[in-house]
């Protein structure tokens, strides 16, 4: 279903699309998870075109050894982290590549965008927590896609995939590849604004995983895995 009402106002001049992967295993969960690849893209409101990537693998401190099953999932491999930097280094280059890009030269220029609320509800401050760093505003509300979606939409999606199935997108990549699961939540992105006329707006915080989405989304666990 096309909307043809009028284009309706952003909230924002640019959406940073982000994306983490992290250490993990299948049994048992490890704790504490550490982030292993840091994608960002950011899309212009203006025109919707992709105007920069961040992207960047990390070596994790704790367990510098990738599991097997980390690399199944993620595609990973362990020389592909081995002469990376440690996270401390990746977040400081992170945030001179978000000044430098001037994205909260104002509080209300840009928003992050996460598929699910792991990334930075969860994942960011567990990983900020492990490295004595202390998290700033910018990181500390977001706009949830899948909540986007279903208001967009009235569908509450289970997945990226199934995001991308619905509005009839080819999966570009494999999924659980940060960098690629960012550029396809930027064509999710790009199709709910010429198809459903949506507006961006925040939906979660560090305060609350929704704001004012009543609760028929509340299923979604906030420990689980994004893209499940």
């Amino acid at each position: 279903m096309v909307h043809h009402s009028q284009k309706v106002v952003q909230r924002f001049e640019y959406l940073l699309v982000m994306d983490f992967e992290a250490t993990c295993d299948k049994n048992p969960v490890l704790k504490p998870q550490e982030i292993i690849e840091l994608p960002c893209a950011a899309v212009s409101t203006y025109d919707w075109e992709l105007k920069d990537t961040f992207h960047t693998y990390v070596r994790p401190r704790i367990r510098p050894v990738l599991t097997p099953f980390c690399t199944d999932l993620t595609g990973i491999m362990q020389e592909t982290v081995d002469n990376q930097p440690c996270f401390a280094d990746v977040f400081t280059a992170f945030r001179k590549w978000l000044t430098k890009g001037g994205y909260f030269d104002r509080p209300d220029k840009s928003s992050f965008v996460t598929c699910g609320s792991w990334d930075l509800k969860i994942m960011l401050p567990a990983q900020c927590d492990l490295d004595g760093i202390t998290l700033s505003d910018e990181f500390k509300q977001w706009i949830d896609l899948k909540h986007t979606f279903c208001e967009s939409t009235d569908y509450f999606p289970r997945s990226l995939k199934d995001m991308l199935a619905r509005l009839n997108l080819p999966l570009q990549g494999r999924l659980h590849s940060g960098i690629d699961d960012v550029k396809n939540m930027v064509s999710i992105i790009q199709a709910l604004r010429n198809t459903y006329n949506t507006q961006f707006k925040i939906t979660s915080s560090l305060m609350t995983s929704t704001l004012n989405l009543g609760t028929k989304q509340e299923h979604e666990r906030e420990h689980e895995r994004k893209n499940t």
